[in-house]
């Protein structure tokens, strides 16, 4: 009737003898931890200095990378705006049931993956300097003109 092979209840068993010794250990490891091993608090923070290159958290880089490389700012934020918009519309471009098989519903799928590398792609970006950003280093573009030959792609493989 438990959770064991044997038929042993969970009631005395497991809640009286094997739980309280679980949890136990697991704060014996967390206190030892802290003593043995204890993090650093660091430098106190100035708030006078600003730092060299400001970068937020891992999560915001594809946005942070929407806003660095959009010139106009509100077209920026126009684009952002048009994440959620955009996966709104996406049930009803769809007349499937909610219950089907995902593999059922092509254009919720291709959305998920097109938005997905697009995220990968940005966040990826978003940790370059900004002349590799949107190229991601693969190759450079070049507008310059020389000789009346014009290069754009130059691949750097």
């Amino acid at each position: 009737m438990g959770h064991n092979s044997y038929g042993e209840p969970a009631w005395p068993n497991d809640l009286l003898y094997i739980f309280p010794v679980v949890i136990s250990g697991t704060i014996a490891c967390t206190i030892g931890l802290a003593v043995l091993e204890p993090s650093m608090i660091g430098e106190p923070a100035d708030p006078f200095a600003t730092p060299s290159e400001i970068s937020p958290e891992w999560y915001f880089f594809p946005v942070f990378q929407i806003l660095r490389t959009v010139p106009n700012k509100l077209l920026g934020v126009l684009l952002m705006a048009s994440v959620p918009a955009g996966l709104l519309t996406v049930p009803f471009s769809e007349n499937v049931n909610q219950f089907q098989n995902p593999f059922r519903r092509p254009v919720a799928t291709i959305v998920f993956l097109i938005g997905t590398a697009v995220a990968l792609w940005l966040g990826i970006g978003a940790a370059l300097p900004i002349d590799e950003s949107l190229t991601l280093g693969l190759f450079q573009i070049d507008f310059t003109v020389k000789y009346r030959k014009i290069s754009i792609f130059r691949l750097y493989i």
